[in-house]
């Protein structure tokens, strides 16, 4: 079976969001453009990752090019998923680059697959290779999406101030007292 390639060229938007409660949420990036909802699971580190690889994509854009690539974004998109969330595929692979023929940050994200996956087929429209979507982000999108995903991803639950350790609600055990003490999240 040949490989699908989801591409969204002038999506309407393109947002990280969660399902669950902080401690036990499901982060999916979810692509809108005209009828058509895409919408792919991935980590929370992947998210925060794509967060800080978008903003220093940009960064250098601004810096080898001179674009007008924004500071920040304006008007931030809060809005929740699209509904019914229908999860197309698991993200393994991310890649990220800039299209300089339409000014557009592009995004690439690849279906988790058995097989290695060789660089090459990043970005690319080969038959072969895992399931993938394809977004191209204006630099005023791509800041928008980077903000968003830098909210989702610390909306979580409060680190530790001891160990970094997230706080659940029952509390923890803190290894900087060497588990002997149970650490609650806030003493009211």
């Amino acid at each position: 079976m040949s490989r699908v390639i989801h591409v969204f060229r002038q999506p309407e938007r393109f947002v990280a969001g969660t399902v669950g409660e902080p401690g036990d949420r499901t982060f999916y990036l979810q692509a809108i453009e005209e009828a058509r909802t895409i919408s792919v699971q991935l980590e929370k580190q992947q998210v925060s990752v794509l967060a800080e690889r978008i903003s220093a994509l940009l960064q250098e854009v601004a810096r080898r090019f001179g674009s007008d690539v924004p500071d920040e974004g304006t008007g931030s998109d809060l809005g929740p998923l699209a509904v019914p969330l229908d999860e197309e595929f698991r993200v393994g692979t991310m890649g990220l680059g800039w299209d300089s023929d339409s000014s557009s940050v592009v995004i690439e994200l690849l279906a988790v697959s058995e097989e290695e996956i060789d660089e090459s087929v990043v970005l690319d429209d080969t038959d072969e290779g895992p399931d993938a979507l394809r977004v191209f982000l204006s630099p005023v999108q791509a800041r928008a999406f980077a903000d968003r995903a830098e909210k989702v991803v610390s909306a979580g639950r409060p680190p530790c101030p001891l160990c970094a350790e997230p706080l659940a609600p029952e509390g923890h055990v803190c290894v900087r007292l060497n588990g002997y003490h149970q650490r609650s999240p806030v003493a009211d």
